[in-house]
């Protein structure tokens, strides 16, 4: 049976959906009943050095709001602090604090102790091969949060 290109763009979506939900609810039976994929999204880029509000719409591709909606979320959690600038009082600068790296930690094992699942299921040979295939289709960088695009614009309203 020949599937159409949207059942291929359902069955990706249907993927990724697969993994984040288990991985939420795994977050959560590990005590951050808290943490949504815009959260780990907003840390990463705090982490990889977008200090303020704007830079972290910039970088998700949402709005200068929904970012700091965001952050305000995550410092209300203790996931991120703001702090004053050692250079320039006036500005105040973004930090993941050490629960926020321990929850991206713990996500990061998480995901890999479900690929690990993926692979029992299908098939180590299956699953790198599907990793290869994917690689080829979309590029080793298959998500870019510093462009325009529905996903990240949908991801800024979930928080």
């Amino acid at each position: 049976m020949s599937r159409s290109g949207a059942d291929l763009a359902l069955l990706l979506l249907g993927g990724f959906r697969t993994l984040v939900d288990a991985a939420i609810a795994e977050l959560a039976r590990r005590g951050y009943e808290d943490v949504r994929p815009i959260h780990d999204f907003a840390m990463r880029a705090i982490a990889a050095g977008a200090d303020s509000a704007s830079e972290l719409g910039r970088r998700l591709s949402i709005s200068k709001q929904s970012a700091a909606r965001t952050i305000s979320v995550l410092q209300e959690r203790g996931y991120v602090t703001r702090d004053t600038d050692p250079l320039d009082a006036r500005r105040k600068r973004l930090e993941v604090t050490a629960l926020g790296f321990d929850v991206l930690r713990q996500g990061e094992a998480i995901f890999d102790e479900l690929r690990d699942q993926w692979e029992q299921q299908i098939g180590a040979t299956e699953l790198a091969a599907l990793e290869t295939h994917l690689t080829a289709l979309v590029g080793a960088m298959p998500i870019r949060f510093d462009t325009p695009g529905w996903i990240a614009q949908d991801l800024g309203e979930s928080i």
